[in-house]
Formats: structure tokens, C-alpha cells, sequence
């Protein structure tokens, strides 16, 4: 027994004889996954390679704690890890790395908590306030996956209104605004509990809508120029002296480019001529005697 023990031990010694890696830990914001850990201590002739594996609550439960290679970091060189897509869940993660230099294996370095992807860090978002008209249109830059954004609307003096956004929208119309100046502020929300810090005000003023007489006044002016204009053009035509209308209607002589300036003869041969012989018809010949 002590001899199989010793032999286990030299066995392990040999596969492990990497240091693993070390301080392994979750940097998440936004809903960015990224694992992230330090490199193994030790000399290595080589590029020290790191496959990551994870394990959530179906892998667990379900498969009989099988763990699932991440697709994207197997013999990476990169001591980081993004596991957004692998953690798709609200479920717990655990996750771990190991490290491999030429035929070295380290021994697995777990998280020392498994990782909920509701505990990410939310910043609050980066957003545009534009007027147009009487609307405000408040846009927004990338925003965290499967988030609302509150947006909080008010006039100076008066009561604020919250607008409810999903991140996929990534604009908001506030209509029908009177000419006063407004301000925004949003804030990112997760499960309606995990919230980020309100963004900034911005201010801006509402002009308002144009008058409704603007458009259709400019309809008809432009049908009234048009049908001034076509009545013009075809009174002149109609009404129009030959003389005068030559004077304004020239007809330009053929440029002499163009003109023919080749005779076409065509010969004939003198097979082809017609052969004529005059006869003289009297009634008061003497006829010949045969």
C-alpha cells in the first residue's frame, strides 16, 4: 500500500510539476464576462498555454458535474478569458483554469466562489439628447445585454416622468413637448433590482412643432407657380407671330460635315443599253413592189 501511495505521488509529481496559475477571479461590467487569473510561477522554456473549463447548475445537476470546455480558450496564450457567451444564464458558475508548458500540465485553479452574472457591474449609460421639433430623441451607446433603461423626462418647475426602454431599442421619442426646456437622465436596470448610477443631466429646449399652416401653404404656392408657369409657356406658343417666332425658333442650316458631298453613278455596261432606230409611217408612201 505505502509502495502504490509513493508511486501516485510520483505520478502526480510528474504531471503537475507546473506551478498552476494563480488569483483566478471574474472581472464583469455591463454584462461582460472576463476571467482573468496570473500566471503560473516557475521557469518555461516556452509559451506557457491555458485552457479554461466551466460548470454551471444543468452541468451540475443534469450531466453529473461535467465540466464543458470554453470554446474560445483552450491553449490560448492570453492570461484572460471572456466567458460571456459560456455564462448565459442567471444560474451559478464555476469555472477553472490550468496551465500547460511543452509537456508540463498544472494541476486546475478553481474560482473560490462560483460567479452569478447578475452580480456585473453596471455603469450608467452614455447617451445623445436631441430636439426635434417637439420631441426629444434620446439615444444611447452600447448598453448591457438583456437590460432596461429608465429615462427620466422633466420640465424645470414641474413633475419628472420615467420612460421604460429595452437596451435592444437604443432610442427613445419623447413627443408632443411645449416649448419649454427640458432635462434627461437615464439609468440602467437589471431584474428591476440591480440598478447603475444615473448618467449625467443634459438639458436641452424644445422649439416646438412648425405652425400647420407652414405645409400645406407651401403645396399651394408651389402648385399656383407651376400652373402660372405652364399657362406662360403655352400662351406664348399659341400666340406666337411667324416672323418672330423664326426669330426665336431658327432653323440652323445642316453642318457641312454632315452634308453629302459624294455623286453616286452607277455604270452601265453596253450590253445593258437600249438599242433605238427611228421609223417613218406615212399613209401616202407608193409601196414597193415585191
Amino acid at each position: 500500500m505505502n509502495l502504490l501511495l509513493l508511486v501516485l505521488l510520483h505520478f502526480t509529481h510528474c504531471v503537475f510539476a507546473l506551478p498552476a496559475p494563480s488569483r483566478v477571479f471574474v472581472e464583469s461590467v455591463d454584462m461582460r464576462h472576463v476571467l482573468r487569473w496570473l500566471p503560473p510561477q516557475g521557469p518555461c522554456g516556452t509559451a506557457v498555454l491555458y485552457s479554461v473549463q466551466f460548470q454551471g447548475e444543468f452541468e451540475l445537476l443534469v450531466q453529473n458535474g461535467n465540466w464543458v470546455n470554453a470554446a474560445e480558450c483552450q491553449l490560448t496564450s492570453d492570461p484572460r478569458c471572456d466567458v460571456t457567451i459560456e455564462l448565459g444564464s442567471d444560474s451559478d458558475y464555476s469555472l477553472r483554469v490550468r496551465a500547460k508548458c511543452g509537456a508540463a500540465t498544472s494541476a486546475w485553479t478553481e474560482l473560490s466562489a462560483p460567479f452569478n452574472r447578475r452580480d456585473t457591474v453596471l455603469t450608467a449609460p452614455e447617451m445623445a439628447v436631441m430636439a426635434v421639433g417637439d420631441s426629444l430623441q434620446v439615444s444611447f451607446g452600447k448598453l448591457p445585454l438583456n437590460a432596461d433603461v429608465f429615462v427620466t423626462v422633466w420640465r424645470r418647475g414641474q413633475e419628472a416622468v420615467v420612460h421604460w426602454m429595452p437596451a435592444e431599442q437604443r432610442v427613445l421619442s419623447v413627443p408632443g413637448l411645449q416649448v419649454a426646456q427640458y432635462c434627461v437622465r437615464a439609468q440602467t436596470v437589471l431584474q428591476d433590482q440591480h440598478r447603475s448610477a444615473s448618467s449625467n443631466e443634459q438639458c436641452i429646449s424644445i422649439a416646438g412643432a412648425d405652425a400647420p399652416w407652414r405645409t400645406p401653404t407651401a403645396v399651394l404656392l408651389s402648385v399656383v407657380f407651376t400652373a402660372g408657369f405652364l399657362f406662360a409657356v403655352f400662351w406664348c406658343v399659341a400666340h406666337c407671330h411667324p416672323d418672330r417666332c423664326k426669330t426665336f425658333f431658327r432653323k440652323e442650316p445642316l453642318p457641312h460635315s454632315l452634308k453629302p458631298d459624294w455623286v453616286i453613278q452607277i455604270p452601265i455596261s453596253p450590253e445593258d443599253v437600249e438599242l433605238c432606230e427611228r421609223i417613218q409611217v406615212c399613209s401616202d408612201c407608193p409601196s414597193e413592189d415585191l
